[in-house]
C-alpha cells in the first residue's frame, strides 16, 4: 500500500473484537518500532506488551481511555540511556517514543490491527503497577486489537486545517 493511502486511512479504532492480537501480529508491530529511528540510534525505548487478563486489569487501573481493549503496549523510554542535546541538555527519550509509537501505530494499521494512541494516564499508577525503574518515563499507550466490524472513525477526524495555517517557508 502506497504509504499516504496508509497514512489517509489510518484512524484511532475504539472499538475492538474480543480477540487477543496474534503473536506474529504482535512480532511485526514490534519489528516496525525496533526499526524506528532514534536520536543517534540509541534505541532508549523500553515496550511492555500487555496482554494477559491480570495486566490488562492493571492497565485499567491506569487510564479510563482502555476501550476495552484486548491487547496494548506501552511504551517508555530510558530516561539514562537516550541522546542528550549539548546546548541546552535536552533529552530525546519523549521524541524518540514518539517516533517508535508512530512507527508500530502505522505497522499495525497495514496488517489491520486497530490501534489508539494514549497519553491519558496516571504516570505514577502506570509505574506502580508494572513496577517500572526510576529511569522509565511511560510515554504512550497503544491500545489494540483487531476492529470491530461496526468501529468508526471519531467524527472529525477526517477534517484538516488548510495547508497555508501548518506550513511557512523561509524567505531570505
Amino acid at each position: 500500500m502506497d504509504f499516504l493511502e496508509l497514512a489517509a486511512k489510518r484512524y484511532s479504532v475504539r472499538k475492538f473484537t474480543g480477540e487477543r492480537v496474534k503473536q506474529d501480529d504482535i512480532d511485526r508491530i514490534l519489528k516496525a518500532g525496533w526499526l524506528a529511528p532514534t536520536a543517534c540510534n540509541l534505541q532508549p525505548q523500553r515496550i511492555l506488551v500487555i496482554n494477559s487478563d491480570e495486566a490488562l486489569e492493571k492497565l485499567r487501573r491506569c487510564t479510563v481511555c482502555h476501550f476495552n481493549a484486548p491487547t496494548a503496549m506501552l511504551i517508555c523510554s530510558d530516561r539514562d540511556a537516550c541522546w542528550v542535546r549539548k546546548y541546552d541538555r535536552k533529552k530525546s527519550y519523549d521524541i524518540d517514543a514518539a517516533i517508535v509509537t508512530t512507527h508500530m501505530m502505522l505497522e499495525a494499521e497495514n496488517i489491520g490491527v486497530g490501534t489508539t494512541w494514549v497519553m491519558h494516564f496516571i504516570p505514577e499508577a502506570v509505574k506502580k503497577e508494572f513496577d517500572l525503574p526510576d529511569s522509565y518515563e511511560p510515554t504512550a499507550m497503544l491500545m489494540m486489537g483487531y476492529p470491530a466490524p461496526d468501529a468508526e472513525p471519531y467524527p472529525g477526524h477526517f477534517e484538516f486545517k488548510d495547508e497555508k495555517e501548518l506550513v511557512f517557508y523561509n524567505k531570505y
